[in-house]
């Protein structure tokens, strides 16, 4: 399975933990979490994301409008709300080891990904002259939801409550994204870039059970699409496990005085290592919204 790593959207993985998948079986087809107990004073709600999703797997309950509108603030993975991020991104993609793009890809390799960037996405490979690989990750995502015009659903969510003006919060800043993408061999991205670019259609079919598991609400099915994928590998904890941990914290002290809306990938919701059980092992009481 193809499962592709973005920057500004990152993340577009899903992986659990089995333990929480027998314990809560039958109890977690939403993508919506209210989030209460522990002395908060109000409660607050966790929603899964897809970062790109086409318009027609778009999903936008009647209970998810509403519990956006009841929330005080809205956090995401990072504060998409900061004018200056993507200056900031942009400036930490620029590769400062003296090398260009071309020097870590044959010379076979780089005019193929040279056409590729011209033919599907219209770009000139020489405006990332001076950027590292991982930001051909964050190029590339874009054109995996195989649709014309595919939607953010974190620029979706901030358009709904921008004439609200609410806080936008972030709850990580973007270096710890790049760290994690970072810690992916340069070797393998490669490689994982000259696959998607080769045989676009290897991973459609799996895209696609991903997509309608993710229609149906359905954690546990999200859950062994991913468990069978071997691509994370030694990635799963940097990825996944150790931003959730470190998120807990972050989250209990936003939700102290106000109902927050966190929407942040899907995949950082479900397993032991999710952010719904570490919440709950913190004495939260995190239940679906139907």
């Amino acid at each position: 399975m193809k499962i592709k790593t973005a920057f500004l959207f990152t993340l577009l993985i899903m992986a659990f933990g089995a333990n929480a998948q027998t314990k809560e079986k039958g109890n977690n087809k939403s993508l919506l979490w209210r989030i209460s107990g522990n002395k908060l004073a109000k409660p607050s709600y966790l929603f899964g994301t897809m970062h790109l999703i086409c318009q027609d797997d778009f999903i936008w309950t009647d209970k998810m409008k509403e519990c956006l509108g009841k929330s005080e603030k809205v956090c995401f993975e990072m504060n998409l709300g900061d004018p200056g991020l993507m200056m900031q991104t942009a400036g930490m993609m620029i590769d400062q080891s003296g090398k260009k793009l071309k020097d870590y890809f044959s010379a076979d390799q780089y005019k193929i990904l040279g056409k590729y960037l011209k033919d599907s996405l219209g770009l000139n490979i020489s405006l990332f002259e001076q950027m590292k690989p991982v930001a051909l990750e964050s190029v590339l995502t874009t054109n995996e939801a195989n649709c014309p015009n595919p939607v953010s659903y974190e620029d979706t969510i901030m358009k709904m409550v921008e004439k609200d003006h609410k806080e936008i919060m972030g709850l990580e800043e973007p270096k710890e994204q790049l760290d994690a993408l970072e810690s992916i061999p340069v070797d393998s991205l490669i490689k994982d870039l000259m696959d998607e670019i080769e045989h676009p259609g290897n991973n459609d079919s799996d895209y696609r059970q991903l997509i309608n598991a993710y229609r149906q609400q359905d954690l546990p099915v999200l859950f062994n699409l991913i468990n069978n994928s071997k691509e994370l590998g030694d990635n799963m904890s940097v990825f996944l496990d150790d931003r959730n941990a470190k998120w807990i914290s972050r989250m209990s002290a936003k939700m102290e005085k106000s109902t927050v809306f966190f929407a942040v990938g899907a995949g950082h919701l479900y397993g032991d290592k999710g952010v719904i059980s570490l919440l709950r092992k913190k004495g939260f009481v995190v239940e679906p919204v139907k």
